[in-house]
């Protein structure tokens, strides 16, 4: 029988490199690729093909949650597993609406990441205790709250340039990365900062790191 073949995509090598080696104590499961951004990760899933993706959420680039729905939108057959080390709503509402089929909290123990990917390969859904708990709880109530930084009234390009944004990138930058034009990016920038009515750089920042778009971490330059 062939292997379950995953990707994983993390921007801690060491975390990666840790996930290797325990998956590959598991068998009937190998790991095909890693990722150290999100961009990258949807470049080796389109290469690669694997049956999971294990993603983590603060990457740079592009963060997991983006990069998932490029997956989910390119590879239906490829199957997306969260794994973050934020448990809160605001990302299990996100990974609810980008096609990931799974969300496990990374204090989960090995054994249960494989499970999950198994379960995601057989065709089924895998959380973490508190997520699924959550995701019932979340099923009876009303639709359309939005919370105070809900991103869900962003595009994906408009998510794409408030994370680049956020990380330092000057527009030429965000331009050569996102293979757009300077006006374009501008006119991506204006939009999201009238939708948010955030009109600052450092606000987007602020606003890109309560998001869970980007870790604190990262650190922006100032001209």
């Amino acid at each position: 029988m062939n292997p379950i073949t995953v990707l994983l995509a993390d921007d801690h090598m060491i975390f990666r490199e840790g996930l290797r080696s325990l998956l590959a104590l598991e068998p009937g499961i190998a790991v095909v690729g890693e990722a150290e951004n999100g961009r990258q990760a949807v470049l080796l899933a389109q290469k690669l093909r694997p049956a999971v993706v294990v993603m983590d959420i603060a990457m740079p680039l592009l963060n997991g949650l983006d990069a998932c729905q490029k997956i989910a939108a390119t590879l239906p057959e490829t199957k997306v597993i969260i794994l973050s080390a934020h448990g809160d709503e605001e990302y299990i509402e996100h990974m609810t609406n980008v096609g990931a089929s799974g969300y496990l909290i990374k204090q989960t123990s090995a054994h249960l990441l494989a499970r999950g990917i198994r379960t995601l390969h057989d065709g089924g859904t895998f959380y973490s205790p508190g997520v699924a708990k959550h995701l019932r709880t979340r099923a009876g109530a009303a639709k359309g709250h939005s919370g105070k930084k809900d991103t869900h009234r962003l595009t994906p390009r408009e998510r794409e340039v408030l994370q680049l944004v956020a990380e330092g990138n000057a527009n030429k930058q965000i331009a050569s990365e996102m293979k757009i034009s300077i006006k374009t990016v501008e006119k991506h920038r204006q939009a999201l900062m009238d939708k948010l009515d955030i009109h600052e750089t450092a606000g987007l920042t602020r606003y890109a790191i309560s998001a869970g778009l980007i870790e604190s971490r990262v650190q922006t330059t100032t001209v």
